[in-house]
């Protein structure tokens, strides 16, 4: 099996039958790039562990999700490496158009939380350029944009 940029065990994932590794790959084992590998790639480091600050990009994420101050959504601690294509849920605009914002070969940064005081969800990605907050209930029916918002500093 191929070894990993960001550290997580590829023996493990369930994607490893259709992934190519992302260190065979360059950081684009679906044939999309990785927000990881690209962080990496950045700072002149072949993976996440020679990184002397750790996380800075789940952290800097992070930071940027808790200051959006959207009512019921619990605080956000950690961040998840997730393929485009379980994050891609297709929206319904106000004009009847239906979208979707994401490529679905792409490893972004996200994550689920329970709605507080609800039986709906927050689904939370991270790109290099954008923030995007959702609601939704199970299996990601129903589901609405909360905050679509270029991020800080983006990359392009």
């Amino acid at each position: 099996m191929a070894g990993s940029i960001c550290g997580l065990d590829c023996g493990q994932c369930a994607w490893r039958e259709q992934c190519r590794g992302c260190e065979a790959t360059c950081g684009r084992p679906f044939g999309e790039g990785c927000i990881a590998a690209r962080c990496c790639a950045r700072r002149g480091l072949a993976r996440c562990a020679e990184c002397s600050e750790r996380c800075a990009l789940k952290r800097r994420a992070i930071d940027e999700f808790n200051a959006l101050g959207i009512p019921d959504m619990p605080e956000v601690t950690d961040l998840n490496l997730l393929k485009g294509s379980v994050v891609n849920i297709e929206y319904t605009l106000s004009g009847g158009q239906h979208v979707k914002f994401w490529r679905d070969d792409e490893i972004y940064l996200g994550n689920q939380l329970e709605r507080l005081n609800s039986d709906r969800c927050y689904g939370i990605v991270a790109s290099d350029n954008y923030l995007l907050v959702c609601e939704y209930e199970a299996s990601g029916a129903d589901a609405r944009i909360v905050a679509f918002k270029r991020r800080v500093n983006a990359q392009g």
